[in-house]
Protein backbone atom coordinates (compact mmCIF):
# COMPACT_ATOMS: atom_id res chain seq x y z
CA UNK A 1 0.00 0.00 0.00
CA UNK A 2 0.91 3.49 -1.13
CA UNK A 3 1.55 6.23 2.07
CA UNK A 4 0.83 9.44 1.28
CA UNK A 5 2.15 11.10 4.56
CA UNK A 6 3.32 14.38 1.97
CA UNK A 7 -0.21 15.12 1.22
CA UNK A 8 -0.63 17.40 4.62
CA UNK A 9 3.15 18.97 3.89
CA UNK A 10 1.36 19.85 0.63
CA UNK A 11 -1.93 21.05 1.51
CA UNK A 12 -0.01 23.20 3.78
CA UNK A 13 1.80 24.54 0.70
CA UNK A 14 -1.23 25.11 -1.11
CA UNK A 15 -2.46 26.95 1.65
CA UNK A 16 0.15 29.12 2.66
CA UNK A 17 0.41 29.98 -1.10
CA UNK A 18 -2.96 31.22 -1.41
CA UNK A 19 -2.87 33.26 1.99
CA UNK A 20 0.39 34.66 0.33
CA UNK A 21 -1.60 35.81 -2.56
CA UNK A 22 -4.37 37.00 -0.80
CA UNK A 23 -2.48 39.40 0.97
CA UNK A 24 -0.83 40.88 -2.66
CA UNK A 25 -3.71 43.44 -2.53
CA UNK A 26 -4.21 46.48 -1.05
CA UNK A 27 -7.00 47.08 1.05
CA UNK A 28 -8.10 50.21 2.83
CA UNK A 29 -9.66 49.64 6.41
CA UNK A 30 -12.75 50.96 4.89
CA UNK A 31 -13.46 52.27 1.28
CA UNK A 32 -11.31 55.10 -0.27
CA UNK A 33 -13.00 58.27 0.94
CA UNK A 34 -13.91 60.30 -1.86
CA UNK A 35 -16.47 62.61 -2.27
CA UNK A 36 -20.04 61.11 -3.47
CA UNK A 37 -20.19 62.45 -6.90
CA UNK A 38 -16.63 61.65 -8.07
CA UNK A 39 -16.97 60.58 -11.13
CA UNK A 40 -14.83 57.29 -12.42
CA UNK A 41 -11.01 58.15 -11.56
CA UNK A 42 -8.48 57.81 -14.67
CA UNK A 43 -4.69 57.29 -13.26
CA UNK A 44 -2.12 59.32 -15.69
CA UNK A 45 1.81 59.28 -15.38
CA UNK A 46 4.25 61.33 -17.27
CA UNK A 47 6.37 58.10 -17.46
CA UNK A 48 5.58 55.77 -20.04
CA UNK A 49 4.06 52.06 -19.61
CA UNK A 50 4.59 53.40 -15.79
CA UNK A 51 4.22 50.10 -13.56
CA UNK A 52 2.88 52.08 -10.80
CA UNK A 53 -0.22 53.08 -12.67
CA UNK A 54 -1.23 49.62 -13.41
CA UNK A 55 -0.76 49.19 -9.12
CA UNK A 56 -2.70 52.23 -8.73
CA UNK A 57 -5.90 50.99 -10.57
CA UNK A 58 -5.76 47.66 -9.28
CA UNK A 59 -5.66 49.18 -5.84
CA UNK A 60 -8.19 51.71 -6.41
CA UNK A 61 -10.86 49.09 -7.68
CA UNK A 62 -9.81 46.84 -4.32
CA UNK A 63 -10.89 50.17 -2.48
CA UNK A 64 -14.04 50.66 -4.05
CA UNK A 65 -13.92 53.31 -6.23
CA UNK A 66 -14.37 53.21 -10.16
CA UNK A 67 -11.62 53.29 -12.53
CA UNK A 68 -11.51 54.68 -15.75
CA UNK A 69 -11.31 53.58 -19.74
CA UNK A 70 -8.05 54.94 -21.17
CA UNK A 71 -9.77 57.58 -23.25
CA UNK A 72 -13.38 58.13 -21.11
CA UNK A 73 -13.84 61.79 -21.04
CA UNK A 74 -15.00 64.10 -17.67
CA UNK A 75 -13.27 61.81 -15.01
CA UNK A 76 -11.38 62.26 -11.99
CA UNK A 77 -7.53 62.54 -12.70
CA UNK A 78 -4.79 60.78 -10.23
CA UNK A 79 -1.72 62.10 -11.87
CA UNK A 80 1.78 60.82 -11.08
CA UNK A 81 3.77 63.80 -12.19
CA UNK A 82 7.21 62.70 -11.60
CA UNK A 83 8.63 59.10 -10.81
CA UNK A 84 12.52 59.28 -9.84
CA UNK A 85 14.58 56.28 -9.21
CA UNK A 86 18.60 56.51 -7.57
CA UNK A 87 20.57 54.27 -6.14
CA UNK A 88 22.97 55.99 -3.15
CA UNK A 89 26.22 54.01 -2.22
CA UNK A 90 25.81 53.62 1.71
CA UNK A 91 29.04 50.93 2.83
CA UNK A 92 32.45 50.28 0.70
CA UNK A 93 35.01 47.67 0.75
CA UNK A 94 38.36 47.75 1.15
CA UNK A 95 38.95 48.31 -2.61
CA UNK A 96 36.89 51.52 -2.22
CA UNK A 97 34.32 49.83 -4.29
CA UNK A 98 30.19 50.45 -3.34
CA UNK A 99 28.85 47.12 -1.67
CA UNK A 100 25.84 48.37 0.11
CA UNK A 101 23.13 50.82 -1.67
CA UNK A 102 19.89 52.35 -0.87
CA UNK A 103 17.36 51.94 -3.35
CA UNK A 104 15.54 55.27 -3.72
CA UNK A 105 11.91 55.81 -5.08
CA UNK A 106 10.19 59.05 -5.11
CA UNK A 107 7.05 60.22 -6.93
CA UNK A 108 4.88 63.40 -7.20
CA UNK A 109 1.13 63.37 -7.71
CA UNK A 110 -2.18 65.12 -7.19
CA UNK A 111 -5.97 64.16 -7.44
CA UNK A 112 -8.10 66.59 -9.83
CA UNK A 113 -12.09 66.21 -10.03
CA UNK A 114 -13.19 66.41 -13.41
CA UNK A 115 -13.75 70.23 -13.65
CA UNK A 116 -10.36 71.22 -12.31
CA UNK A 117 -11.09 71.62 -8.72
CA UNK A 118 -7.96 70.10 -6.87
CA UNK A 119 -9.11 67.22 -4.26
CA UNK A 120 -5.68 66.38 -2.93
CA UNK A 121 -2.66 68.71 -3.68
CA UNK A 122 0.56 68.12 -5.33
CA UNK A 123 2.46 66.59 -3.01
CA UNK A 124 5.36 64.11 -3.05
CA UNK A 125 6.17 60.55 -1.45
CA UNK A 126 9.49 58.97 -1.07
CA UNK A 127 10.36 55.68 -0.06
CA UNK A 128 13.40 53.69 -0.14
CA UNK A 129 15.36 50.23 0.71
CA UNK A 130 19.41 49.06 1.50
CA UNK A 131 20.26 46.24 -0.80
CA UNK A 132 23.67 44.65 -0.40
CA UNK A 133 25.46 44.86 -3.99
CA UNK A 134 28.66 42.87 -3.88
CA UNK A 135 31.22 43.84 -6.68
CA UNK A 136 31.84 39.94 -7.70
CA UNK A 137 28.19 38.82 -7.77
CA UNK A 138 26.46 41.49 -10.74
CA UNK A 139 23.63 39.17 -11.51
CA UNK A 140 22.41 38.22 -7.86
CA UNK A 141 22.10 42.01 -7.19
CA UNK A 142 20.21 43.07 -10.72
CA UNK A 143 17.69 40.05 -9.44
CA UNK A 144 17.66 41.27 -5.83
CA UNK A 145 17.01 45.27 -6.91
CA UNK A 146 14.81 44.18 -9.37
CA UNK A 147 12.90 42.49 -6.78
CA UNK A 148 12.74 45.39 -3.85
CA UNK A 149 11.76 47.84 -7.12
CA UNK A 150 8.48 45.76 -7.53
CA UNK A 151 8.23 45.98 -3.57
CA UNK A 152 8.84 49.89 -3.52
CA UNK A 153 6.01 49.99 -6.41
CA UNK A 154 3.70 48.68 -4.19
CA UNK A 155 3.83 50.76 -1.08
CA UNK A 156 4.42 53.85 -3.37
CA UNK A 157 0.79 52.89 -4.77
CA UNK A 158 -0.66 52.01 -1.56
CA UNK A 159 1.18 55.28 0.20
CA UNK A 160 -0.29 57.24 -2.79
CA UNK A 161 -4.02 56.35 -2.17
CA UNK A 162 -3.40 56.62 2.22
CA UNK A 163 -2.84 60.41 1.31
CA UNK A 164 -5.35 60.65 -1.05
CA UNK A 165 -7.97 59.03 1.81
CA UNK A 166 -6.31 60.83 4.78
CA UNK A 167 -6.85 64.39 2.98
CA UNK A 168 -9.90 63.86 1.62
CA UNK A 169 -11.24 62.52 5.51
CA UNK A 170 -9.57 65.80 7.16
CA UNK A 171 -11.69 67.75 4.21
CA UNK A 172 -15.01 65.74 5.19
CA UNK A 173 -14.08 66.20 9.08
CA UNK A 174 -13.44 69.75 8.55
CA UNK A 175 -17.07 70.88 7.05
CA UNK A 176 -18.52 68.66 9.76
CA UNK A 177 -16.38 70.56 12.22
CA UNK A 178 -14.57 66.91 13.22
CA UNK A 179 -11.00 67.12 14.45
CA UNK A 180 -8.60 67.03 11.06
CA UNK A 181 -7.02 63.76 10.24
CA UNK A 182 -3.10 64.37 9.81
CA UNK A 183 -1.99 62.82 6.24
CA UNK A 184 0.89 60.36 6.20
CA UNK A 185 4.26 61.58 6.96
CA UNK A 186 6.66 60.71 4.56
CA UNK A 187 8.41 57.56 4.30
CA UNK A 188 12.58 57.53 4.09
CA UNK A 189 14.93 59.75 3.52
CA UNK A 190 15.09 62.66 0.47
CA UNK A 191 16.16 61.44 -2.79
CA UNK A 192 19.45 62.62 -3.47
CA UNK A 193 20.70 60.48 -6.08
CA UNK A 194 20.86 60.70 -9.75
CA UNK A 195 17.92 59.54 -11.27
CA UNK A 196 17.92 55.75 -13.43
CA UNK A 197 15.99 53.50 -14.29
CA UNK A 198 15.03 50.19 -12.35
Amino acid sequence: MIRTASMPSRLLLVLTATLALAGCGFHLRDRLALPDDTPPVRVISTTPYSELVTILERNLRNAGARVAEAEAKGVARLEVVSERWGDLPIAIDERGRAQEFSLRYATIFSFRLADGTELVPQQSVELARDYVSPPEDATGTSTEREILADELRREMAASILRRVDSVVRADQGRLRGAPPVLPEAPAGAPVSAPASTP
